[in-house]
Parts: structure tokens; C-alpha cells; sequence
């Protein structure tokens, strides 16, 4: 049999590329050639291959793997990591909130033969950011000097978190330290400052720093900026400004993109204007942005809010029609809402219509179901749907459960009870709580015919 042609370093990293699946992109790193004698002399892995499979193993947070990666890297004398290869693996650390293994990382980085600048530094602080780490950001900004000069990038990190934090005067502080520095602030800088006025409710000051951005420190508003404006306007109910914005938008002849005309509407729903809502929605249409699932979104939510349920319906229905298939988010809108207002035949006739629309009930769908048929003290109805909830592994919340049979106990129907608990015990789904008010319950008010059957529930 002839012997197959040793894969090579070069050919090795072509794989790694081109495989989608990081499992078998990881069993094929570790063992490049496994037909081959293993007194072969070891494969010479390149810088490259250690680069993508990092990549991989890092992006689906398979970490186990990328640190055994990683081991072996620190070992390979051969190879001279870049810097970057060590900024990914933080980063990815910090979406999956694992602070602690990036600082471990950036201090283990001298030996992998691999010198920290402040390309890293910024990385751990994207890391701490990540996880809100904010004492240790500051701490981090104290003594970076040893490895690097801060840069505008560490500073707008910095004032971020400082902001985020309910800081804005030490983030000033921060924003006058850098200028000493001889760093000039740019967009980030002062959208991060700006959001942060607006939060704080100080929209005076948001609008003279946006002024004096353009006035003294020569940096042009772009609509990332406006959309943070209007965002942080709407939130704190101040919906003229916001519009007032959105027309300077259209004078300097930029973008109005989705989300901007997302917020514009949802702001106006929350002040109860509904009927200009819906107008801002054609007005999106008519200037040619097409309304995304968030648009659609939007607009139902703030119909059911508004008890129009007609409308949520009208646009749902719309969606599908344009091309933007509703997701669970659509659906579970409208059923709390119908729930929460005593709908509950429409709420279930939308509920069953889920899977025929190609999205499947969640567990939201199925807790919000549950609940509005106790709040409502549909009870049959509920044992139903739990009936189903335990049987596809989901489970109401402990209080939903409460309040379910201290309903089914008050209304004393013996048959329904014992089949709920038979069910919930079941699902382990009930706790002790919940079992002695049962039997105070059953015991005072005299519902049950015969204390076994309420020990055979328990036992069950």
C-alpha cells in the first residue's frame, strides 16, 4: 500500500482555513500526519498555523484547546509570536467575560518571547472593560508606563468605563489629561463623553461639547454621533431635540440609517404618541431605508403596549409580506401582551400558529404563555401547557409555580392539583415551599378526600 504524501507545514495551514469545523480543525493541528512512524521527527508547526487555529478555537470559545494551543507555542523556541496573535486571545476573553485569563495571558506574554507594547495594553483593558473590571482599568492606566505610552485608543477606553461607571468628572478629568499628553480626542472620545452628558440627564453640556468638537477641536459630528445623541435623548423623554437632530442630519445631507429611525419610534411610543410613531415608520419607508426585524420589532411592541392589538397583528403580518420573517422576539411580544390583557384565546391561537410560521415556541414563549393563563386563572388550560413545558425540559419560574397551585388549592380542584404536582414532580420541578403550602392548604380548608392521595403525589 502506498504510504500518503506527509502534510507540510504550508499545506497544514490551507487546511486550517479552509476547515469550518474548529473540532476537527484542532484534531487535525495536533496530529498533522497521523500515518506517519512516530519516530518521524516532530512537525515543524509555523507561525501561521498557530495563528488560525487560535483564531478558531478562539472564536467559538472552545478555550481548553486554545490554551493547550498555547502551551505548545510557549515551548516552540523556533517561533517568534506577533503581538496581535496575543491582543486576539484577549479579546476573546473578554467577550466571553474571562478577565482573569486575559491578565494571565498578558503577563505570560515576555515568555512566549513576544514584547508588550500598548497595542496589548489596550487589549487587556478591552478585556476588563468587557467584564466591568473598572478599579482594575485604573489601576492598569497607573502603571502601564513600563510597558508603553498611553494613546488615544487607551484613553477612550478608559473615559468609557469611567462613564459607565457614574463617573463623568473623573472621565472629564481623563479627557483634559489626555490633551496635556498631546493626544488629540477623536469621534470615540467624544461620543463616549457625549452618551455619558446624556445619560446623566446633563443635555446642556451635550450639546455645547458636540458644538465646541467641531468649533474648537476641528472634529466634524459623523452619524454615529447623532445616533448616540439621539439615542441618549429619547431615553430621557426629551423627543424635540431628538427630532431636531435628525433634521440637522438631513440638512448635512447624511445617512439616516435603521437604527436611528428604530429609536425615533420606540421614544415616541414610550410618550404614548402612537399615531406619529407610525407616521415616523412610513416616513423610513418613503425615503427608501428598508424597516428591519428591530423596526418591526419596535412597532409591535409598542402597539401591544398600547393594548392595539389589531396593529401589532397588521404589522406582523406585514413583515412576512415584505420579506423579513418575524423571529421568537416578534412572537413572544405579542403573546405577553395578549396574556397580560386577557386574550388568552388569541394568545393561544398565535402560540399553536408558531411552529406553521417556522419559528418554534421557546422557553420565554412558553413561561409568558403559562403565566398569563394563571394571572388570568386558566387553569386547565395551564396544566396543559405545562404538560408540555416538562416534557421538552422547560421549566416555569419557582414563583409562577407558587401562585399556580396556590390558585388550583383555592379553587379545590382535587383531580387538577394532583396531576400538576404529579407532573412538576416529574419535572423536579417544585420545592419544598411549595409542598408544605400545598399541605397546610389542603389540610385547612378540608379539599381532601383522603390524605393518601396527596402522600402518593408527594412519593411521585
Amino acid at each position: 500500500m502506498k504510504t500518503p504524501k506527509p502534510i507540510s507545514p504550508f499545506r497544514l495551514s490551507s487546511l486550517l482555513r479552509s476547515q469550518k469545523d474548529p473540532t476537527l480543525a484542532f484534531k487535525l493541528f495536533k496530529n498533522p500526519n497521523p500515518d506517519l512512524n512516530p519516530t518521524v521527527k516532530p512537525f515543524r508547526y509555523s507561525l501561521l498555523s498557530y495563528d488560525l487555529i487560535i483564531e478558531k478555537l478562539g472564536r467559538v470559545k472552545m478555550f481548553d484547546e486554545m490554551e493547550q494551543v498555547l502551551h505548545q507555542l510557549k515551548n516552540d523556541t523556533r517561533i517568534v509570536p506577533e503581538e496581535v496573535l496575543f491582543c486576539n486571545v484577549m479579546k476573546f476573553y473578554g467577550w466571553a467575560r474571562l478577565h482573569e485569563r486575559a491578565v494571565q495571558v498578558f503577563d505570560e506574554m515576555p515568555q512566549y518571547r513576544c514584547q508588550r507594547t500598548v497595542k496589548s495594553v489596550n487589549s487587556l483593558l478591552y478585556a476588563l472593560l468587557s467584564s466591568k473590571k473598572f478599579d482594575e482599568m485604573k489601576e492598569m492606566l497607573l502603571g502601564m508606563e513600563k510597558y508603553a505610552r498611553p494613546d488615544a485608543c487607551t484613553y477612550n477606553m478608559l473615559i468609557h468605563a469611567l462613564c459607565l461607571d457614574g463617573c463623568l468628572d473623573d472621565a472629564w478629568s481623563l479627557f483634559d489629561e489626555m490633551q496635556k499628553k498631546g493626544l488629540k480626542p477623536d469621534m470615540v472620545t467624544f461620543g463616549t463623553l457625549i452618551k455619558g452628558l446624556c445619560m446623566e440627564m446633563k443635555i446642556k453640556e451635550a450639546f455645547k461639547l458636540k458644538s465646541d468638537m467641531i468649533r474648537i477641536h476641528g472634529v466634524s459630528p459623523n452619524a454615529g454621533l447623532y445616533a448616540v445623541m439621539i439615542k441618549g435623548l429619547c431615553k430621557v423623554g426629551e423627543l424635540s431635540l431628538a427630532f431636531k437632530l435628525k433634521e440637522e442630519m438631513v440638512r448635512n445631507k447624511m445617512n439616516l440609517y435603521s437604527a436611528i429611525y428604530n429609536t425615533l419610534i420606540s421614544g415616541l411610543f414610550k410618550a404614548g404618541r402612537q399615531e406619529e410613531a407610525f407616521g415616523v415608520f412610513e416616513e423610513m419607508e418613503l425615503n427608501g431605508i428598508k424597516p428591519d426585524r428591530i423596526s418591526y420589532n419596535v412597532m409591535i411592541n409598542g402597539f401591544c403596549k398600547g393594548k392595539d392589538f389589531g396593529s401589532a397583528f397588521r404589522v406582523l403580518k406585514d413583515m412576512a409580506e415584505k420579506g423579513c420573517k418575524p423571529n421568537i422576539i416578534s412572537y413572544n411580544t405579542l403573546i405577553g401582551g395578549l396574556c397580560k390583557d386577557g386574550k388568552w384565546s388569541e394568545a393561544n391561537d398565535l402560540f399553536e400558529d408558531m411552529p406553521r410560521q417556522g419559528c418554534t415556541p421557546d422557553v420565554v414563549s412558553y413561561r409568558m404563555f403559562f403565566d398569563g393563563l394563571c394571572g388570568g386563572s386558566q387553569f386547565k388550560e395551564a396544566a396543559f401547557i405545562l404538560d408540555e413545558m416538562i416534557f421538552k425540559g422547560y421549566i416555569p419560574h419557582s414563583t409562577s409555580i407558587s401562585k399556580f397551585v396556590a390558585g388550583l388549592c383555592h379553587e379545590g380542584n382535587m383531580k387538577l392539583l394532583l396531576r400538576v404536582l404529579n407532573s412538576l414532580g416529574k419535572g423536579n420541578a417544585i420545592d419544598q415551599d411549595t409542598w408544605l403550602m400545598v399541605i397546610s392548604r389542603v389540610y385547612q380548608e378540608d379539599k381532601l378526600s383522603s390524605s393518601s392521595e396527596l402522600l402518593d403525589a408527594l412519593v411521585l
